[in-house]
């Protein structure tokens, strides 16, 4: 049986693949499902009273459907911060193709790599030639 968060975050995943599609695609049928799944994602963020309705995910998907668009002045900042919050780098890497970010995520630093000990192997004998 599926228990809430197991929903939500599959629904949040769905999500996320919705807006890539429409990033793809910038179908208005796309985003019209970008906006289904938001107003669904805003629900389970529970109703206090009808002008209280939770109204991020419908706020935030307007924003980068009008972002993919080019509707905005500042879409590459706001696509840009869009792209660095997901989590799935192969998600991360498709959206930011079909969105149009130019920059890639930074190669991994050769300094992280432990130094190697010139004395690691000292006081071995030499590898000679194996016999089979």
């Amino acid at each position: 049986m599926l228990n809430r968060v197991d929903g939500s975050h599959k629904l949040l995943h769905a999500w996320k693949l919705a807006l890539l599609r429409f990033a793809v695609t910038r179908d208005e049928s796309d985003s019209l499902n970008v906006a289904a799944l938001a107003a669904e994602l805003d629900r389970l963020g529970g109703r206090r009273t009808a002008d209280e309705t939770f109204h991020f995910f419908r706020r935030t998907s307007s924003q980068l459907c009008a972002a993919i668009g080019g509707q905005l002045q500042n879409a590459a900042d706001i696509l840009d911060r869009f792209c660095k919050q997901i989590e799935a780098p192969r998600l991360r890497l498709a959206f930011a193709a079909a969105a149009g970010i130019t920059h890639s995520d930074p190669a991994p630093s050769r300094s992280a790599r432990p130094k190697r000990n010139p004395d690691l192997f000292r006081g071995l004998p030499a590898r000679g030639s194996a016999s089979l």
